[in-house]
């Protein structure tokens, strides 16, 4: 809709507000990445936020919107002269998932930069966002290069546009904003740490706060210009507020005492880097600002670690987001109280609130007022379209589904495996076991060469990585192979009448890089959680083991999805996925117990792959079957039942390995005595058998070269 939906009438959310608040008063912060599912205003927020921005006065006609009193000397549509100055609105430019680099950046005409010395810069969406807002939904789901790109600009200041020695640099200062839903995977630890401060935001459960929201939203889609004016005056205190902040940013001192909390706070909770002082700094001047204060307190070094240092402290993608109030409150009592500030009230110690446009006494920064209480951002329940009744909650950090259930208790020697009963029922099902420590896996990779998304896994045909040859352009040219060019360019120099020592370069001429690099697959896991697999040990060992393997496929940029069979049925418990977490939390929790219908397993595998390469017929899977290769039961998803449950299983896998998909077993079996099942399996999948102390890393088995080779003695049709 035309009209935004006003920033002020936003229902809760009180964390994303403040946070986005102290960006537009100190955009040095770094930006904000807003976490939590779907539904909870994230968009809502930033696009109302824009509107809050002061006016840019920019240079009449800069594509690049230079300022005019400190224009960049370096613009390329500079250099620029004194002269008339035209205010706009500033922007929100927000980034599609499916943008190109030459979109993101620009692009430059290399026909025109070669021929004739020009060059031709058409600007990208960086150059639109320079001093306004950059949002970026979804940002999970960009590829990494862009991501790269992206927050490189943002935090040089600039975008450089490199085309075979010819360059282009503008400048790119904006309020980069990205959302995600962490269901559908997660950033990098690399690029979460690029992020200045980061929000989780979740759904109210409290259902007058819920009401309150569909009154406020059905409101504004009946009539958003009335419900706009409704909120006119709210949006304007709050509008001049930021601006009274940003003037008086300047003059906050932050002092060393400060600084030490920072700094204690950063070590205590054991953060990479420096980034997270430097960040939780720029965070606790802005807060100080917002609340028309110009000395940092200690309130202001708490805030600033609750919003800056969740996200910097996940090492790896198995660890719950959050932060440790209680250990921070910790850290920070170890500090006397702050220090009476410079021109303080003797009798209170603190320094008097100014009384400006929609600051009062009781405006006392994020606790007393900020976005969810004074300052022209009513607190939840007020407003024209108040409730009489108010309630707030507060969504806490996400419990580490490893912990739920205590202490991991002392696990027996490995006992043998339980047989059915008598009368062939299955045998009781049995409680979760912890999986052992993850470890660093060899890689295993899918044949030939594909067409993916960006990895690290297989090889594939992509726009970044070695060349490995030319060819002509298909659509735009993205990355000229020069030698190519002048090689098609030279036979017909004289029939173009060349003159002088340069080429005549014409676009027929033009050859684009064919490069190679790697592509992230989909890596299904079908997991035996039957009797036979049931003994302690060993089953702690195999979650170890597909931990390891959800961990690796993570670095790799691999989507992965989970299948479990036990009992008569395979079950699908986690659709395939960018969210490994969500599959080591299913993982966890997984039971055992009962007979194995293997060849059920294996066909829900098929029905999912066939599924999957309907929705994304570029990404090539491979399955891990992690076995010990027996087989008691035809299971319901096992069709006909003419054979032996062995006789089943060996079909289905036979079915898998005509229809092309790569396929490893992980050998489970364990003990003196040994059947060999699962060799059997990998041969009939047409993949190699691994055992759980072959698929270490450190051992010495050759498995990229077996996985290529057993793969390809198989026939196969593109997947």
């Amino acid at each position: 809709m035309s009209t935004p939906y006003p920033f002020t009438a936003l229902v809760g959310q009180t964390d994303l507000r403040l946070a986005l608040l102290l960006n537009a008063v100190s955009p040095s912060v770094g930006g904000v990445l807003v976490r939590g599912e779907k539904g909870t205003a994230k968009s809502t927020a930033v696009r109302a936020l824009s509107a809050l921005l002061p006016q840019v006065d920019v240079v009449p006609g800069c594509r690049f919107s230079c300022a005019p009193a400190a224009p960049d000397p370096v613009c390329p549509d500079g250099p620029h002269e004194p002269g008339p100055v035209s205010a706009r609105p500033a922007r929100m430019v927000e980034l599609p998932v499916g943008a190109s680099e030459d979109r993101l950046v620009g692009a430059l005409d290399i026909e025109r930069a070669l021929s004739e010395g020009v060059k031709a810069f058409e600007p990208g969406l960086l150059a639109d966002a320079h001093r306004g807002i950059l949002y970026v939904d979804e940002v999970n789901l960009l590829h990494d290069h862009l991501i790269d790109l992206l927050l490189d600009a943002a935090a040089m200041g600039a975008s450089y546009v490199e085309r075979e020695g010819v360059s282009v640099r503008h400048a790119a200062r904006f309020l980069l904003v990205g959302t995600m839903n962490p269901e559908e995977g997660e950033l990098r630890p690399q690029l979460l740490d690029r992020f200045g401060l980061t929000v989780e935001v979740a759904a109210s459960r409290e259902p007058v706060q819920r009401v309150e929201v569909v009154r406020r939203r059905l409101s504004y889609e009946d009539d958003p210009a009335a419900f706009a004016l409704r909120w006119a005056a709210e949006e304007q205190d709050v509008r001049a507020r930021v601006v009274a902040a940003r003037a008086l940013l300047p003059q906050v001192v932050l002092g060393d005492a400060s600084l030490l909390q920072i700094a204690a706070t950063c070590a205590g909770f054991e953060v990479d880097g420096m980034r997270a002082d430097i960040v939780m700094a720029r965070t606790a001047t802005a807060l100080a600002a917002w609340a028309g204060r110009t000395r940092v307190r200690k309130e202001d070094v708490r805030q600033a670690a609750l919003l800056a240092l969740p996200h910097r402290r996940r090492r790896n993608p198995f660890d719950a987001p959050g932060l440790d109030e209680e250990m921070l409150d910790r850290i920070l009592d170890q500090f006397p109280d702050d220090e009476p500030d410079p021109g303080a009230d003797p009798e209170t110690g603190h320094e008097p609130e100014p009384e400006g446009p929609g600051e009062g006494p009781e405006d006392d920064g994020p606790d007393g007022g900020g976005p969810d209480g004074g300052g022209g951002v009513p607190p939840q329940g007020s407003g024209p379209d108040a409730p009489e009744t108010e309630a707030d909650t507060e969504a806490g950090p996400e419990a580490d589904p490893r912990t739920e259930n205590g202490p991991e208790p002392e696990q027996p020697a490995e006992a043998p495996d339980p047989q059915p009963s008598a009368n062939g029922a299955d045998a009781p099902e049995q409680a979760a076991v912890r999986a052992a420590a993850p470890f660093r896996t060899k890689m295993l990779s899918v044949p030939g060469l594909g067409e993916g998304a960006s990895g690290r896994r297989s090889r594939a045909r992509t726009a970044h990585g070695r060349t490995t040859g030319a060819q002509r352009p298909r659509g735009h040219l993205t990355k000229l192979h020069l030698a190519a060019t002048v090689q098609a360019a030279a036979p017909h120099q004289k029939a173009r009448g060349r003159t002088g020592r340069g080429l005549v370069i014409r676009k027929d001429d033009l050859r684009q890089a064919t490069r190679e690099g790697r592509e992230g697959n989909l890596v299904l896991f079908v997991v035996d959680a039957s009797g036979s697999m049931a003994a302690r040990q060993r089953m702690s060992a195999v979650k170890g083991a597909v931990l390891s393997l959800l961990l690796d496929a993570y670095q790799r940029r691999d989507k992965v999805g989970l299948i479990t069979f036990r009992g008569s049925t395979a079950e699908l418990a986690l659709p395939p996925t960018s969210s490994v977490d969500s599959a080591a939390a299913r993982l966890e929790k997984l039971p055992t117990g009962g007979r194995t219908p293997l060849a059920a397993g294996l066909l829900k595998a098929r029905e999912v792959l066939r599924v999957e390469r309907l929705r994304d017929p570029s990404r090539r899977p491979l399955l891990v079957v992690v076995t010990d290769g027996r087989a008691t039961s035809a299971g319901s998803a096992g069709g006909r039942a003419d054979g032996t449950p062995r006789e089943l299983s060996g079909r289905s896998a036979r079915l898998l390995a005509s229809e092309g998909i790569a396929s490893v077993v992980v050998d489970c079996e364990s003990g003196p005595v040994r059947l060999g099942l699962a060799g059997e399996l990998a041969a009939d999948l047409g993949g190699p058998a691994i055992t759980l102390d072959g698929l270490r890393a450190d051992t010495l088995a050759g498995l990229v070269k077996n996985v290529r080779t057993s793969s390809q003695t198989t026939p196969r049709r593109a997947a």
